[in-house]
């Protein structure tokens, strides 16, 4: 498959993938707090979004068992490692403490960059530099 082609379809399943969080209210902090606020106002609204998620995962599933190879790529990139260990851990702990202060995470943050809040730039900055900096202690005690 050429790259150009490649690109096209990653860029189209970006574009999908981040309107889809914008449908969803994903992008918007308050609602991601709310969500996560059980002991207070919640709203469970989101949970229809991860359990429509669940289902779409199940059925890419299913239906990469049943093919050979992907359409537009080499070979499907599924993960292997089935341990957990500290690092996937420590991982989660930070992705669930940042998800729960900020009421955003990662991919959410990406695709609400196009509101230029100041507020949101810092956040995306900050998770940059972190990433980075995960990136450096892995090295150093690999």
């Amino acid at each position: 498959m050429s790259k150009i082609k490649s690109g096209l379809v990653g860029f189209i399943s970006g574009v999908l993938f981040g309107a889809g969080l914008a449908v969803a209210q994903m992008t918007n902090p308050q609602k991601v707090l709310d969500f996560l606020n059980v002991t207070g106002d919640w709203d469970p609204s989101l949970a229809l979004v991860m359990a429509g998620a669940l289902v779409v995962s199940w059925a890419g599933y299913r239906v990469k068992a049943r093919m050979q190879q992907p359409v537009y790529a080499c070979d499907f990139s599924v993960p292997t490692n089935k341990q957990i260990d500290l690092r996937l851990m420590l991982g989660s702990a930070t992705f669930g403490i940042g998800w729960g202060l900020a009421g955003l995470c990662p991919g959410p943050a990406i695709a609400s960059l196009s509101y230029a809040s100041f507020d949101l730039l810092i956040f995306v900055s900050a998770m940059l530099v972190g990433m980075l900096l995960a990136k450096v202690v892995i090295r150093t005690t690999s």
